[in-house]
């Protein structure tokens, strides 16, 4: 480890060797490039010159420690020596998060799909609280969304919504939100007061460039018609609506916001790029450890990953067993917390620590 951290900082120190070189700084993509890596090696950098501060300390405290004959100036060196040794742990530690091998797709943009699941009218409804709890949450951290086809219920939900969140480290944070999202309330419709139960389902795909995945265009079957509004009323005079079918995995996707043909064959190409990058490192995932598929971060449709109580006024990640009981809050953007601990999981699973996890949590 400690090899690689010496090159680690030694190419930090020749990056910064280059961005004072006037002959570099000419070159604005190079200097983009290089301030770029910098800013990725900069907190190993940093964190490996404090640990390194930190040993020497501790062999001067304990040299002090063996040379002195004062008790009290003995003690002191001992309790100094205790301290540091607490501080040299976490910061192995540290170092040891901040070498784990990074997602290539965690700087990627988003494609966010939400289907209603079981529960008819209720499970649309669910589905455009969580549309507009992404939408917030996108909001918070200053990224871009552009909703990029939606099928809408007739009351006000969605059986689908795909959304597209432009931002850097979108997908590192909203990842862990794949899976099946699940609400216990009483609709507006139910007059007897009964508590009803709906699921919505969310899947998370980083947006990949052509050179990320290839299509061969003999795969694809291009359809194209007339793009409908809410109703079956005509939106467009056109044939702009493109659905695309990859014949090889049956994957279909449908795009229909734009009034261009053409912008929506980009977009339901981006959305075909996405999914079939997502298939491919879910079925490498599976070769590698079948074991995955029931960790964080595994993209499991079928598994059951949150619950919204509203009489509760609860909602509960079974995957870490955390519980807030300020569901407002949580389904108008404020979810960090969730994700951190998530993250925190992910990592500490990595690297083979394990942690247990925050509280019981509830399984109704």
């Amino acid at each position: 480890m400690f090899d690689k951290l010496d090159g680690i900082e030694a190419r930090y120190q020749e990056i910064e060797r280059s961005l004072a070189d006037n002959a570099i700084l000419s070159d604005y993509s190079k200097v983009a490039a290089l301030a770029q890596e910098r800013a990725e090696l900069q907190p190993i950098v940093e964190t490996y010159q404090q640990y390194r501060r930190a040993k020497q300390q501790r062999a001067d405290a304990q040299s002090l420690f063996e040379s002195e004959r004062d008790a009290e100036l003995r003690a002191m060196a001992r309790d100094e020596m205790l301290s540091l040794d607490e501080q040299i742990e976490r910061l192995e530690a540290e170092l040891k998060r901040l070498l784990l091998p990074k997602d290539p797709r965690d700087e990627k943009n988003v494609i966010l799909e939400i289907r209603a699941g079981t529960g008819g009218d209720e499970a649309g409804l669910f589905a455009a609280d969580l549309l507009r709890m992404y939408m917030r949450y996108a909001e918070s951290k200053g990224w871009q969304t552009e909703i990029m086809s939606a099928n809408e219920s007739g009351i006000g939900g969605y059986s689908t919504v795909t959304v597209f969140v432009k931002g850097r480290g979108a997908f590192s944070r909203l990842k862990y939100e794949s899976g099946v999202h699940r609400v216990q309330r009483v609709p507006a419709t139910e007059s007897q007061g009964r508590i009803h139960t709906s699921t919505a389902t969310v899947a998370v795909l980083a947006e990949m460039d052509e050179v990320d995945v290839q299509i061969d265009p003999k795969d694809v079957v291009l359809e194209v018609r007339r793009s409908q509004g809410a109703g079956g009323q005509s939106v467009n005079t056109t044939d702009s609506a493109v659905r695309l079918t990859h014949i090889p995995t049956g994957i279909v996707v449908d795009v229909q916001d734009e009034r261009k043909q053409l912008q929506n064959r980009i977009k339901a190409m981006n959305i075909l790029r996405a999914r079939l990058y997502e298939m491919e490192v879910e079925r490498q995932r599976q070769e590698q450890d079948s074991t995955r598929r029931n960790q964080v971060g595994s993209a499991e449709r079928s598994e059951k990953i949150r619950t919204y109580n509203f009489p509760q006024n609860r909602v509960t990640d079974h995957r870490i067993g955390k519980t807030s009981y300020n569901l407002a809050a949580f389904l108008d953007g404020e979810i960090d917390d969730f994700i951190d601990e998530l993250a925190t999981r992910e990592q500490a699973e990595k690297l083979g620590t394990g942690i247990q996890t925050v509280g019981a949590g509830h399984d109704d």
